[in-house]
């Protein structure tokens, strides 16, 4: 029984992992909606990217050579309508939209 559970969950950390890179690899390229809710409960939509290019060069992050932990449940992403970086939980998504 415990196999089962144990292969189960690591199945879903594979699609988890997958969902995450796909959402990193379109928020690089391009902007996205993404509908999720906070940890207040309330439900937020933000528009965001990765893409450097749509993003002002002094909100760019510059690396100072500390490396962190990332936290692989979050993503933190550029909020076009806000103008900042924000993050948003994985497990909160309710959809993902790519622009275009």
């Amino acid at each position: 029984m415990s196999d089962t559970v144990t292969e189960l969950e690591n199945q879903l950390d594979f699609v988890n992992t997958q969902i995450r890179e796909k959402y990193l690899e379109t928020l690089r390229i391009s902007e996205a909606e993404v509908v999720f809710t906070k940890a207040n409960g309330e439900k937020r939509t933000m528009r965001c990217t990765l893409d450097s290019n749509q993003i002002p060069v002094e909100a760019v992050p510059k690396s100072d050579g500390n490396t962190t932990k990332v936290n692989e449940s979050v993503i933190k992403a550029y909020d076009l309508d806000k103008q900042g970086w924000r993050s948003f939980r994985l497990d909160s998504v309710e959809s993902f939209s790519p622009a275009g």
